[in-house]
């Protein structure tokens, strides 16, 4: 009995000793990146998006150049993080301010992320004045919502990768038909390497407030959260003018010549919204 307990434990040793040795080598050689989707403001009571899965292309350093070429319809070079229970519905607004909703979590080997597909399924719908309509989306999106990346990733790193859905503009009504579309306006960024600029808004009464970052065409929306907090991530670096704009019982704000800094969040003083005489 003994011979054999002393046979059990050298086995199990091993296993564990075989166990850290791989996890080191995956640490070394590659990263962990997490992706959230967060959204830009609309003027809308709900939109509500049914999220099927998230696909990802990437390219490890190993790949040679003609690797490189490939065509990316080639299913092979995607990674895709479905959802255990098939799809998620998720409200738009609901991601304003500082919230974001976790999409899922996967290790890639050292190299690069080159384009999302954001995958959604036929139930997406919107809310205006209190009636539900639902949201045509054109066919040509059925293999997924296309977001260029080109990031470089790491190995032995964990980053967050951030959807940004600009409701105001992915939603459109068709002409005299009455029909609303979905034309997703997307975009994507590295959260600790995003320029950006966060700042809190009094006071609590002036809610919902909106926050838009312009510089010439470069246009960036969010809302504050409850506390009075936004933040505004993955911006180009230059002067921007901001614009605070208020309920109908306030005055709005305009700050111009806010700088923001490659790869810096700038936060701004607090801004102080007062009532209409």
């Amino acid at each position: 009995m003994k011979t054999i307990l002393n046979y059990f434990m050298l086995a199990l040793i091993a296993v564990v000793g075989f166990s850290c040795n791989n996890d080191d080598e995956l640490l070394v050689g590659s990263a962990k990146v997490d992706f959230y989707l967060v959204d830009a403001p609309g003027d809308f009571d709900q939109v509500w998006i049914e999220v099927i899965a998230l696909r990802i292309k990437a390219d490890d350093n190993d790949q040679n150049d003609d690797d490189d070429l490939q065509d990316d319809s080639d299913e092979s070079s995607w990674v895709e993080i479905p959802f255990e229970e098939g799809s998620r519905y998720v409200n738009l607004l609901d991601l304003t301010g500082e919230n974001s909703q976790f999409l899922g979590s996967e290790i890639f080997p050292e190299g690069e992320i080159d384009q999302l597909r954001l995958v959604l399924g036929d139930d997406n719908y919107v809310v205006i004045d209190g009636k539900r309509s639902e949201l045509k989306t054109p066919s040509a999106q059925q293999s997924g919502l296309k977001i260029k990346l080109n990031e470089s990733i790491d190995g032995g790193r964990a980053y967050d990768i951030v959807i940004d859905f600009d409701v105001e503009k992915s939603i459109v009504v068709a002409g005299n038909s009455g029909n609303i579309i979905l034309k997703p306006v997307l975009r994507a960024y590295v959260r600790e390497a995003a320029s950006g600029i966060m700042g809190q808004v009094f006071p609590k009464g002036a809610q919902p407030v909106t926050v838009n970052a312009t510089k010439g065409d470069d246009v960036y929306n969010t809302s504050v959260d409850v506390n009075g907090n936004f933040k505004i991530q993955g911006m180009d670096d230059g002067l921007y003018t901001l614009i605070f704009t208020p309920n109908s019982g306030y005055t709005a704000v305009t700050k111009t010549g806010i700088l923001v800094e490659e790869g810096k969040m700038k936060t701004i003083d607090p801004i102080t919204l007062l009532p209409k005489q």
